[in-house]
């Protein structure tokens, strides 16, 4: 009988030496992998609602109010004074921000959406907090929505024991807390997740601001819209018997600290988190609580974004107090810039909400569309306590931070957003980005490329021109001196447009066909 041979052979321990070390590299790069991972930062985005450039006191040396938190922000991170939200209203700045892609790409062209309808970011879009979420991080959101949510049955119909649908838990939040738009277009009440902690039962209207020009949404409410019609003059809209305006800002920080409260330990979930945070302040209505009246020289509005400064310091301190505060970015900034009544403000108290930028909220100029813009990140900033005058987009945020975590951004995805990560780990490196597109409240268009901004023909409006380094506070129309300069800014719009995207790649299609906005574009241009 013939034995069998049980020795290895020289190769056969060769070999099994080989798969030794390749398991042992292979368990050593999961642990480094997993170690790196661990490393990557919280997030956190707290978005101000129509809070102009001079609203911050850091950025107006004039202003009526101080805010100290933001000055902290400014002071230990990096202040960017030549940021910009995507649009100069609610809704389509808050898709810019969310999806890194110009919203005027979408069927929302003009204006805001009200509290109910489809969401306007399509289902399967990548968002910022799906692309974290994707990454391994635990994400949630606690404010205001203004994107559009799906309500069970309709107004004066309602089964709120049904789900809301098509709303922030299915564009990549794992948590909800907040409201689903701007206090003036109804269904108010808390909302935790898919529910209305108490639903939006009764029903009220705008009543008279004692400490502003605008109006406050608080009990007593009515039973009925007709109720409603007879007591205040105007239709009722829905609200909860619990909701409060001026309670908004208190609870969604509660909320947020809470819910990061039980996400503080890494080493039990061995996931970071990212919170977005969009407050309703200083939006109307301006609603201080009493604890901040008298504070300041500027009256209600002033003492609400004190209010809201403060709120921003309850998370700097929870974070420092957690042992978060190293690793944990924060970006703040503001949907777009001051409402209408900053005018009132200039002459009343001297103070510019709109720092000395022209416009405001819905228009064109700077006023409308450079914000309030910081970034503190004490672990990842080089060089902190700077001022960059670089310019930077709310939509290149989802490329920014996809760079950071090494995250690669889909070719449908981030359309326009330009990564200016340099700007944080590289202040010796020059950051420059392809040029960004502004967009008004009622359609119109803006480019600017480093020094010049070429602001686009719209219905009886001629383009202008401006350099904006030697006229900031755009005055003077320099059209007729630099033709070149307002025909090459006018072939890139055009390019930017039409191709779907800002960023490398192949062409994408905007979501619907050409609209009249574009009335410096042919129709068969847009087409091809």
């Amino acid at each position: 009988m013939r034995l069998l041979n049980l020795t290895p052979s020289v190769g056969t321990i060769s070999m099994i030496k080989i798969d030794a070390w390749t398991l042992a590299l292979v368990f050593l790069l999961l642990l480094l992998t997993k170690s790196l991972h661990a490393e990557d930062p919280n997030i956190i985005v707290i978005y101000t609602d129509d809070q102009g450039y001079g609203d911050a006191s850091c950025l107006n040396p004039d202003a009526k109010f101080l805010t100290p938190n933001l000055d902290r922000l400014a002071r230990e991170g990096i202040a960017f004074t030549n940021g910009h939200s995507s649009d100069t209203v609610c809704t389509p700045s808050r898709y810019g921000l969310l999806t890194g892609r110009y919203c005027w790409r979408t069927s929302k062209k003009v204006g805001v959406m009200q509290a109910e309808g489809d969401c306007l970011i399509a289902t399967g879009r990548m968002t910022l907090p799906s692309m974290l979420r994707d990454r391994g991080y635990d994400t949630a959101m606690v404010g205001k929505w203004h994107l559009g949510m799906d309500f069970p049955g309709t107004a004066q119909d309602r089964d709120w024991s049904k789900p809301v649908q098509d709303m922030p838990l299915d564009k990549g939040f794992n948590y909800f807390f907040g409201i689903p738009a701007s206090l003036n277009y109804g269904v108010l009440a808390w909302f935790e997740g898919r529910y209305a902690k108490i639903p939006p039962t009764v029903y009220t209207a705008k009543k008279p601001n004692k400490r502003h020009m605008d109006y406050r949404i608080e009990p007593p409410y009515q039973d009925t819209p007709r109720e409603t019609q007879k007591a205040l003059g105007k239709p009722g809209m829905e609200v909860a018997p619990d909701f409060i305006d001026n309670q908004c800002l208190t609870r969604f920080t509660d909320e947020a600290i809470s819910w990061m409260e039980a996400k503080k330990d890494r080493t039990e979930s061995g996931k970071p988190f990212f919170l977005y945070l969009p407050f309703t302040s200083p939006h109307y209505p301006v609603c201080p609580l009493p604890e901040f009246w008298g504070q300041g020289d500027c009256g209600g509005y002033g003492e609400f974004v004190i209010e809201t400064d403060h709120h921003v310091g309850r998370i700097l301190s929870f974070l420092k107090t957690s042992g978060l505060d190293q690793n944990t970015m924060v970006i703040f900034t503001s949907d777009n810039g001051p409402e209408k009544s900053w005018k009132n403000r200039v002459t009343e108290f001297n103070h510019r909400s709109n720092g000395n930028y022209r416009g405001g909220k819905r228009d064109i100029y700077e006023g409308g569309h450079r914000v309030p813009f910081f970034i503190r990140w004490p672990e990842g900033i080089k060089n902190p306590g700077r001022t960059t005058n670089q310019l930077v987009g709310q939509v290149d945020i989802l490329a920014t931070i996809a760079e950071l975590i090494g995250a690669e951004l889909p070719a449908n995805g981030g359309e326009d957003s330009h990564s200016f990560a340099s700007i944080l780990t590289q202040p010796e490196t020059a950051h420059q980005r392809v040029p960004l597109i502004n967009h008004s409240a009622s359609g119109r268009f803006s480019i600017t490329e480093g020094d010049w901004k070429l602001i686009l023909p719209h219905r009886k409006s001629k383009r202008e021109l401006y350099q904006l380094s030697l006229d900031p506070s755009e005055q003077n129309n320099v059209l007729l001196d630099n033709p070149a300069v307002a025909r090459r800014l006018e072939a890139a719009i055009t390019k930017i447009v039409c191709q779907g995207r800002s960023t490398p790649g192949s062409r994408q299609s905007n979501d619907t066909g050409y609209w009249k906005d574009l009335n410096w574009i042919q129709p068969e241009e847009y087409e091809q």
